[in-house]
């Protein structure tokens, strides 16, 4: 074999190995990209608070008694958040406006001119999931779920001795639904829908206007803006 013609297999044989192996090269090299491990979730606990409007289920009574069957709600609370994406939180939020003292007959509405103070205070304990919106770089969570709150209620007036003032507890249940949009890795805001029923709890409070009126749960249904500290 001449020195030109050595000289040409060997070139060959180079370029035919470099095309053979190059793919094997890069594939090597992405290889490990590929196939790198998700990083593992983490269990994340969480502080937000939250601000809101309620349309009470006894519409009528809370009109009359504080010229709005509306109330607007502060709260804040805990959650955790696991790796499986279920989340258990604690929240407590406060209701309070001044009215005044009302006496019903036959649906109409007299004011006494005595004015009375109503506070609401629930403490809810919720579970629920969350959605996987986008993958994991989604900025949009969905989410629902429900649970059990206790709601203390005052009502205190004016020239009222200690037995006509009320203040109780009672149990409710409740089922929400929201979206969490993640500002940052530590920020979210999201907007929340809640429908919560707390039944037998107004009888003769309110001034009188529950019981004739024929409303006694203390629920109603929220929508609320939360602002989320934490991941």
């Amino acid at each position: 074999m001449s020195g030109m013609t050595a000289a040409r297999w060997i070139a060959v044989c180079a370029i035919v190995g470099a095309a053979t192996l190059t793919p094997r090269v890069a594939a090597g090299q992405q290889r490990p990209a590929a196939g790198r491990p998700a990083p593992a979730e983490r269990t994340a606990v969480r502080a937000f608070g939250d601000i809101g409007v309620t349309l009470f289920s006894a519409s009528d009574t809370f009109d009359a008694v504080l010229g709005s069957s509306s109330g607007v709600f502060f709260g804040g609370g805990v959650e955790v958040v696991l790796p499986q994406r279920v989340f258990f939180n604690v929240r407590i939020s406060r209701f309070q406006k001044s009215g005044e003292r009302v006496f019903v007959l036959d649906d109409e509405v007299f004011p006494l001119g005595i004015e009375t103070k109503i506070g609401v205070t629930p403490v809810e304990i919720s579970a629920g999931y969350r959605f996987r919106a986008g993958g994991r770089t989604g900025t949009v969570i969905p989410y629902i779920g429900g649970g059990i709150g206790w709601h203390n209620y005052s009502e205190k007036s004016d020239f009222a001795d200690g037995s006509e003032n009320v203040t109780d507890s009672f149990r409710g249940y409740h089922a929400l639904g929201g979206a969490e949009f993640r500002l940052s890795r530590l920020f979210a805001i999201g907007g929340e829908g809640q429908w919560t029923t707390v039944p037998d709890a107004l009888g003769s409070e309110l001034g009188g206007a529950s019981e004739a009126f024929d409303e006694n749960d203390l629920g109603g249904f929220a929508l609320r803006v939360r602002f989320v500290v934490g991941r």
